[in-house]
């Protein structure tokens, strides 16, 4: 089950309401995240693949996405309405379903190891009935990233299965810090592995409204135009997983990155010799490690400068220093909030 209907507003102006990142073909080859995903998902569980997307999306999820069912929402109400939307309607077709829950937005290097924790993940759920998370190993003391605390030493824990103590926001880098040097901690990459129904248990249990309103709209007893609106905007962190109990974690390294902003392009499209990742017709002289990128052949020269994020898409051009790239999200805040919504 691939959730697909986020908005990725740190890579704006490529990314819009009407085609957020999922959507854009920021592979080396011109793939989408969303069409990457979906392979992931296939190599898991064949053609047996359910997106959830947002309904403004829906025509465009539909023409990467040949063949696959869709369900649409008509108001982005988090994570917790629609993996629960997910839940329920699998849970009516077999009461023994077991979800493995993607994001579409993500990149993956080692894809192969990947599929091979989901299949452990996966034998861990169906065995005990746990609720289990690919917990990525970190790498640097990242405060963009929520995190896992484990617990190494309970009884039952092994070096692939580790039971999860609790959910921590993203933290200050002192925090991150510390917890990147105590070995206790994963970074949250919001993938899940549950059973439909006891996914639905949960709701029921920590979030109700949610649980009693995704069972109706599977039922068909409520219409989810005007029901799925009303429910809380909460993630499924919050919601169910800081609370569940019988959480595990699958420790993984298999090159994560959450492409959440332009500075995480080389990581996805590699860089020139000079470190330049290049996704436009570019002419660079004196330079070095810029993210230079257009959607439309627009030639991009730079000279003399070093570590800048330019990207040209549609009616909009970006400039912006690649070590502040999280901070595109304020363009997008003053483009709202100065009634430019036109370029959003």
């Amino acid at each position: 089950m691939i959730l697909a209907g986020g908005s990725g507003t740190r890579l704006w102006p490529a990314s819009r309401r009407a085609r957020p990142k999922q959507l854009l073909p920021l592979g080396p080859d011109g793939e989408s995240l969303l069409e990457a995903a979906i392979r992931r998902a296939r190599a898991v569980a064949g053609d047996r693949i359910l997106i959830v997307t947002a309904e403004s999306q829906l025509e465009a999820t539909r023409a990467l996405a040949p063949g696959i069912e869709l369900i649409a929402e008509p108001a982005a109400r988090n994570t917790a309405a629609a993996l629960g939307l997910a839940a329920a309607v699998l849970e009516r077709r077999d009461p023994d379903a077991v979800l493995v829950m993607l994001p579409a937005d993500h990149h993956v290097a080692n894809e192969a190891e990947l599929t091979r924790l989901l299949g452990l993940a996966l034998d861990e759920v169906e065995r005990d009935d746990v609720i289990a998370t690919i917990g990525l190993t970190p790498t640097r003391a990242d405060t963009g990233f929520g995190y896992l605390e484990v617990d190494p030493g309970a009884a039952g824990a092994t070096v692939a299965v580790l039971p999860v103590k609790r959910f921590v926001e993203k933290p200050d880098a002192a925090t991150a810090g510390l917890y990147v040097a105590s070995g206790r901690f994963l970074w949250n990459a919001g993938m899940f592995i549950a059973g439909a129904r006891r996914l639905l248990v949960e709701l029921d249990t920590q979030l109700p409204v949610t649980g009693a309103a995704v069972r109706a709209i599977a039922a068909g007893t409520a219409a989810i135009a005007e029901i799925y609106p009303t429910l809380p905007s909460i993630s499924i962190d919050h919601a169910v997983m800081e609370h569940a109990e019988r959480v595990v974690a699958i420790p993984a390294s298999v090159g994560w990155d959450d492409v959440g902003s332009w500075a995480a392009l080389p990581a996805l499209r590699g860089t020139d010799p000079t470190g330049n990742t290049l996704g436009a017709p570019a002419v660079v002289v004196d330079a070095s490690g810029n993210v230079l990128m257009s959607d439309d052949g627009t030639l991009i020269a730079v000279v003399g400068v070093s570590d800048l994020v330019i990207v040209k898409s549609g009616d909009a051009i970006l400039v912006i220093r690649k070590d502040q790239a999280q901070d595109v999200r304020k363009v997008v805040d003053a483009l709202s909030a100065q009634g430019l919504a036109r370029y959003l």
